[in-house]
């Protein structure tokens, strides 16, 4: 089991430690509610330093990261990042990912910590062709992310760059807490604001303390992985490993916005066909009309009884105080408004197609 450099930290704040992606991972410290409570409405920490991080260089990089990836990356000017997905050959998806532009030719690709050995001889194979320099810097790497309605005003006397004026998907390279260079990069997993600090291992507990010093009269607080969890999800943001696999297409998760045929990308030619024919099944939000927790692999049937789907996600939202989920279903069944049940043990429960985000901020 790998630790983070802040891992004995969250030992020391009580943190629930449990083993993910091979991380040895804080999972809440005062529970999942209060935690998402503090992220919607005010500032707290997450340690996201279990994410793969992939530095892609050389005349050739740009190239390879538009051969691998299903977003158009020529898009992307210095200070500029994009969500993408990195498409397999078979119609599905190896992982999803962002692409941050750090330099004319310089790019850097921020992975799902569970695939990173996976992504890397993925990328690799293709590289053959290309010949870019990459390096996977990964293991020398932290990430905090700052998130909430309250990052902005709560870090702005650490750094000399204005957070305001950082845009979403937008990031700077500058001072942060007394250390330099470090990326500040105007993106997160919430839906509520904030912040993503890239800095090395060495750097990280300095961070740590000054982002808590700061945010002290702002009520900061750290945050696990349960209440990301439930963030994310109150977002329909997808989560690889439950929402997208190597088996379910960008289409079918509702990612078209990200796959741009502008170019030749891995497996292009059959999703180009698969958008023009349209998916068989697609990823859909629901909500319970009853009360009720959906959890992942629970069947999703219709009024006969029938099974028609699964859910990928689910949980009881900590905002809205109802059973939400995600899950897979024929197009007939995917229109918003449509009926569905969820099948909880002996119990089909009703449940209502709705259109994402779940949340919607105030």
């Amino acid at each position: 089991m790998k630790n983070t450099a802040l891992t004995s930290t969250h030992e020391s704040l009580g943190a629930k430690m449990v083993p993910f992606a091979g991380y040895n991972m804080p999972v809440s410290y005062e529970g999942v509610n209060a935690e998402h409570e503090t992220v919607r409405n005010g500032v707290g920490v997450f340690d996201v330093s279990h994410m793969g991080e992939f530095l892609i260089s050389g005349p050739t990089a740009l190239a390879l990261i538009q051969k691998v990836t299903s977003n158009d990356a020529s898009k992307l000017t210095i200070g500029r990042a994009q969500y993408s997905c990195l498409p397999n050959e078979n119609g599905g998806i190896v992982d999803d990912l962002i692409v941050y532009r750090i330099k004319e030719e310089q790019y850097l690709l921020v992975v799902n910590a569970s695939n990173i050995e996976k992504d890397w001889n993925h990328i690799s194979s293709y590289n053959k062709e290309f010949k870019a320099d990459m390096r996977d810097i990964s293991e020398g790497y932290s990430l905090l992310a700052i998130q909430g309605p309250k990052a902005v005003e709560a870090m702005q006397s650490l750094t000399s760059v204005n957070l305001s004026d950082i845009k979403f998907y937008h990031f700077e390279v500058s001072d942060f807490a007394g250390i330099e260079n470090v990326i500040i990069s105007a993106t997160g997993y919430t839906g509520s604001g904030g912040f993503e600090i890239y800095c090395k291992n060495e750097e990280v507990k300095q961070i740590w303390d000054k982002v808590f010093e700061a945010g002290a009269n702002f009520g900061i607080k750290p945050i696990g992985l349960a209440a990301r969890d439930t963030l994310r999800l109150e977002m329909g943001y997808c989560l690889y490993g439950n929402d997208i696999n190597d088996t379910t297409s960008p289409f079918e998760a509702g990612l078209g916005w990200i796959t741009k045929f502008t170019k030749d990308f891995v497996n292009s030619e059959a999703l180009q066909k698969e958008k023009q024919q349209g998916p068989e099944r697609k990823l859909v939000a629901f909500e319970l009309d009853e009360r009720g927790i959906p959890r992942q692999g629970y069947d999703i049937v219709d009024g006969s009884g029938k099974t028609i789907g699964e859910v990928t996600s689910g949980t009881m939202s900590p905002s809205m105080g109802t059973g939400i989920g995600l899950g897979y279903v024929p197009p007939i069944f995917s229109e918003v408004g449509s009926k569905i049940n969820i099948q909880i043990r002996k119990n089909a429960i009703p449940a209502t197609i709705v259109k994402l985000p779940f949340y919607k901020s105030k």
